[in-house]
């Protein structure tokens, strides 16, 4: 079966745009588990946009695991150290983009990754890398001894030609590397299928997507229907 992180980002995008406490993204955390999520994900920009930092011991306290996405800063490493969630996954974080645009360049910041890396695992916090499919990237990963990676799944979900290709490649070198495989961004119902049958496949995060249809069908069926999805035969 493959694990569906739920991101619950965009719950609090919403809470912020009036300032009000509503709608609280602690309370769709549950909702999601209740309907079938596997986990949640969350990212604390440095600029919190979205998710802000006393909602982070909110979720690390629910049920289900807490993969805390972040920037690879002392900021974030440090509260991570404090927080102890589940798991972190480092991300690229610019503070003018809308969302993550790409995967993180692991292999160009191997020297500044290495220290951080290795003060999350010493304080007992699963690490995943978001990278793009690039065999490069997936073997520094695994030098860098990160024990999962999370494979950017944006430029396919745009359309762009060869891109499934390219990540039921990587998937293999993920194998090879004994490394763990995650994936996610953009992903929908439609586009979810070929996705799911990445040989090796252990999660998929996906947050914007659901957070949109539950406006139309609620959060819980929304989690269902996608869970279903991404298991069916």
């Amino acid at each position: 079966m493959i694990r569906l992180g739920v991101n619950i980002d965009h719950v609090a995008t919403l809470r912020n745009a009036r300032g009000d406490a509503y709608p609280d993204p602690v309370d769709a955390a549950k909702l999601a588990i209740q309907w079938g999520a596997d986990g949640i994900t969350a990212h604390l920009r440095e600029d919190r946009r979205h998710i802000r930092d006393a909602d982070m011991p909110r979720l690390k306290a629910l049920t289900a695991p807490l993969n805390f996405e972040m920037a690879a800063t002392a900021e974030m490493v440090r509260i991570a150290c404090l927080l102890r969630p589940h798991a972190c996954c480092l991300v690229p974080e610019k503070r003018a983009e809308v969302t993550t645009e790409g995967g993180l360049d692991v292999a160009g910041h191997k020297e500044i990754l290495a220290p951080k890396i290795a003060r999350l695992r010493d304080a007992g916090i699963r690490v995943s890398l978001f990278i793009d499919p690039d065999t490069k990237q997936i073997e520094t990963a695994a030098e860098l001894g990160a024990p999962v990676v999370e494979l950017h799944t944006g430029a396919y979900a745009h359309g762009k030609g060869g891109e499934l290709e390219r990540l039921h490649h990587a998937a293999g070198t993920v194998a090879d590397c004994g490394l763990e495989l995650h994936a996610g961004h953009g992903l929908t119902y439609d586009n979810v299928p070929p996705i799911a049958k990445l040989p090796g496949l252990a999660e998929l995060n996906i947050g914007h997507f659901l957070i949109s249809e539950a406006v139309f069908s609620g959060l819980g069926p929304a989690v269902r229907k996608m869970k279903y999805l991404i298991n069916c035969p």
